[in-house]
């Protein structure tokens, strides 16, 4: 392991291969900070190997993961057909066509890559750090909804939402779900306030923050409300957490550069927000950008990320 992580530049670093990773398990360990293995800090630092299926032929890549951070560290130059393989083992129905790889693919890769004298075969990724553009590409202004768009009031009051209504709130939005409306849409009217942290979406009435709070817990969350309204940021004091169906007004069909079923204005940094509405038998509500669709869990440890929003008047 000593010279490949000497290739990577990670000599200071404890490089520990998961053979087992797969790419349900990244989602349950780095987007909602649970699953199998329980991390102890946003350093904390997990290795594994992958194929991206998106373009053709597939690639076989070594990812370095962790809450928040993703960083592709090196393209390995394996057999294809052993790649074509792995991926063809697996069904070609996944959703985002990240593979995990299979056990003759491991083997190989022990033998040619982990334990090679010289890991010959992995051509090193670029690995600086990219920038979000400011620049919405939106308008400033409208006078009228684009043709065909009306006016649209949806719930801003948190209430409690048992699982089996979550079928009619979508339907009856005909909001985007990736399990429950794949075929929904629902088109927005966004303007930039000229701010650079805000946009507001015409259709909805609702002003949404860009960015976000970091990873942390309902309370912590609740605090940092209280401090945007006291502080008036963008110049106003009644930022609160959306509820279900404003999240749901937000989701994309289309994923986004940022890999986001979102409007590109929005930070990539916050995959997953915390919603206002709690559930019923227990636990909080949350809309994940990346996955499309809604889930609960506990509003602890930590937790999940913040966008706020308001209702303009």
């Amino acid at each position: 392991m000593g010279r490949l992580a000497e290739k990577l530049g990670l000599q200071e670093r404890e490089l520990a291969i998961y053979w087992d990773m797969t790419p349900v398990d990244t989602f349950g360990m780095f987007e909602s900070w649970g699953g199998k293995e329980r991390l102890r800090s946003k350093a904390e630092r997990f290795y594994y190997f992958y194929i991206d299926n998106w373009d053709q032929p597939a690639k076989l890549y070594l990812m370095e993961r962790g809450i928040k951070h993703a960083k592709i560290l090196a393209r390995i130059s394996a057999p294809q057909k052993m790649i074509d393989d792995c991926v063809a083992g697996q069904g070609k129905g996944l959703i985002d066509k990240n593979y995990a790889i299979d056990a003759l693919l491991a083997d190989w890769l022990r033998e040619k890559v982990v334990q090679a004298d010289d890991p010959a075969r992995l051509t090193l990724m670029e690995t600086g750090t990219i920038e979000e553009p400011l620049d919405t590409s939106l308008p400033r202004r409208l006078e009228n909804l684009p043709a065909g768009l009306a006016k649209v009031a949806l719930r801003s009051t948190p209430a409690i939402i048992l699982e089996e209504q979550l079928p009619e709130i979508v339907a009856a939005g005909n909001f985007f779900d990736i399990r429950a409306n794949p075929r929904g849409r629902f088109v927005n009217a966004l303007i930039d306030n000229g701010d650079r942290l805000t946009v507001t979406d015409l259709r909805t009435g609702i002003m949404w923050q860009r960015a976000g709070s970091d990873i942390t817990n309902l309370r912590r969350v609740r605090e940092n409300i209280k401090d945007l309204n006291l502080r008036r940021f963008a110049g106003y004091a009644d930022w609160r957490l959306p509820t279900m169906e404003e999240a749901f007004s937000l989701l994309d069909p289309e994923v986004n550069g940022k890999g986001l079923h979102l409007h590109p204005c929005f930070s990539r940094e916050q995959p997953f927000v915390f919603l206002a509405d709690e559930r019923k038998p227990g636990g909080y509500w949350f809309m994940d950008f990346k996955q499309a669709t809604v889930f609960w869990a506990s509003g602890t440890i930590p937790g999940g990320f913040a966008r706020v929003c308001r209702s303009v008047k």
